[in-house]
């Protein structure tokens, strides 16, 4: 795995395949015919999620502000507008492990901003008023191993009985329901055992967990906030990667410490550079090599059959458990009434914990076994009869399949704050594939910190996704957000 984080990383590829979520695509006001010199007090790079909300939480904390957005390709085309489209965290997961290593304080501190990361962000699509499909719901993780089902029991009891009274209260950050086999077999209508052809292993359900999550078009959300942060002053320029920051002495705005950012169209003079590339941070920000690791993930969009036995659209999101890995599924309502089934992951399935993609900015092929798994996964995992395929209806089940390249780091947790070693340059990346539980709370401590707020001041952010010299000298071995064989470690002990 070490041979993989040490590849270097590249822009992105210029032919990716289409983004299901670009269908149409959305118009963002940007500067097509720039200037070749700039003076700004801040440049962002990178116009995903994070990219949108640091630019927001700055134009809302720093009305004078002059901010220049850089982007590689177009707008949102990165992990943001490729995504699965699930607003969920899964606390519960990763809680035993955070408590062993981080304490208990640490560990309830992730679980509450993954809690109210998801909350605000529906929240502030509704404030907006950005249309983006968002819905709060509940979700559901069936698990098909009886090992994974008992810690998962073990880790929601150790999370409950840590947190305080009116987050176990329904709908809260530690509200968990939990089913037996036939419950869950009932309730969401899931097989008794995962029929995907693919699957060699016989894997039946044991029981399933309900708690809070939600839904959202991320290419839709950011992509609306981009246009306000526009309209307040914020200059976009696409298909302009950065190719080198150095620094420079003389900032003729602020008389401070300044960087010079290089694009191939331009020079930008500015006191701020903000990184939030995450997968491709390496490429422009060589200290990051190997402490950010491209990551590329696939997902399909399917077609439900005409006689499916579950409403349209299922009430909740999904996620299926296996010992060595899981995929995660929403729903999505069509204008027409129906739905399309949206599903990703796959690489628990790979040899090695799909090993090969890491290292990989190349989304313009897929990965024809993750393809053929994840083809069969959902008829897998409802059984023929709850999906209510017609033999004729399969070969058009696969509406759209595409990839997108997240940002993998040794311990599982993203990096936010100053770059170690580097002046006025910051970041906020590396979010292991749960950037919709992370960038907008993440966004929110990077500002207020830039803007000279005190650590004590910004004690609800958890320490360890503070970025320090320590965290990047760790030596990538493969993902360790969860303990599980698709992330290159085995359960908590």
């Amino acid at each position: 795995m070490e041979e993989r984080g040490s590849i270097k990383v590249g822009l992105p590829v210029e032919d990716p395949l289409p983004s299901y979520w670009h269908d149409p695509v959305v118009p963002v006001a940007n500067v097509t015919d720039p200037d070749p010199k700039y003076e700004c007090t801040h440049v962002i790079v990178g116009s995903g999620i994070s990219g949108a909300l640091i630019a927001h939480k700055l134009l809302a904390s720093c009305p004078e502000a002059s901010i220049i957005m850089l982007e590689a390709r177009e707008a949102c085309s990165g992990a943001t507008g490729r995504n699965g489209g699930h607003t969920k965290a899964a606390s519960y997961r990763a809680y035993a492990q955070h408590r062993e290593e981080l304490g208990v304080e640490e560990a309830l501190r992730i679980a509450r901003l993954e809690y109210a990361n998801i909350r605000e962000t529906h929240v502030l699509a509704r404030e907006l008023g950005i249309q983006c499909e968002s819905q709060e719901c509940n979700t559901v993780d069936l698990i098909y191993d009886q090992e994974t089902f008992q810690r998962g029991r073990e880790a929601i009891e150790a999370l409950r009985r840590d947190a305080m009274a009116e987050e176990r209260e329904e709908g809260g950050m530690a509200w968990y329901k939990m089913y037996g086999k036939e419950e869950a077999m009932v309730k969401f209508w899931g097989a008794e055992r995962n029929t995907n052809p693919e699957v060699k292993e016989e894997e039946e359900l044991v029981g399933a967990f309900e708690y809070r999550a939600g839904r959202i078009n991320a290419y839709r959300f950011t992509t609306g906030l981009l246009n306000l942060c526009v309209q307040k002053g914020l200059l976009l320029f696409t298909n302009a990667p950065v190719q080198q920051i150095m620094p420079d002495s003389e900032n003729t705005v602020t008389g401070k410490v300044s960087n010079i950012v290089i694009t191939p169209q331009m020079t930008v003079l500015t006191r701020f550079v903000i990184f939030a590339t995450n997968g491709y941070t390496a490429f422009a920000l060589p200290s990051l090599q190997g402490a950010i690791v491209p990551l590329r993930g696939q997902i399909t969009a399917q077609r439900v059959g005409k006689a499916a036995k579950f409403p349209t659209p299922l009430p909740t999101t999904y996620s299926f458990i296996y010992q060595s890995g899981y995929e995660y599924m929403i729903p999505r309502p069509l204008p027409d009434g129906g739905q399309h089934i949206v599903i990703g992951g796959g690489l628990g399935r790979q040899p090695e914990a799909g090993i090969n993609e890491y290292g990989t900015i190349d989304n313009s092929v897929l990965n024809n076994s993750i393809s053929k798994y994840l083809h069969g996964s959902l008829v897998g995992y409802f059984g023929g009869s709850n999906w209510g395929e017609d033999p004729d209806d399969k070969s058009k089940r696969i509406v759209r399949e595409w990839g997108g390249i997240m940002g993998a780091t040794s311990d599982g947790r993203p990096f936010v704050g100053e770059v170690p070693g580097e002046k006025s340059v910051w970041i906020s990346a590396g979010f292991n594939g749960h950037g919709m539980v992370l960038c907008l709370k993440s966004a929110e401590a990077l500002v207020q910190k830039m803007n000279g707020g005190k650590l004590k001041e910004i004690d609800w952010f958890p320490s360890s996704f503070w970025i320090s010299e320590k965290r990047l000298s760790n030596q990538f071995s493969g993902r360790t957000d969860m303990r599980v064989p698709e992330t290159g470690g085995g359960p908590v002990a």
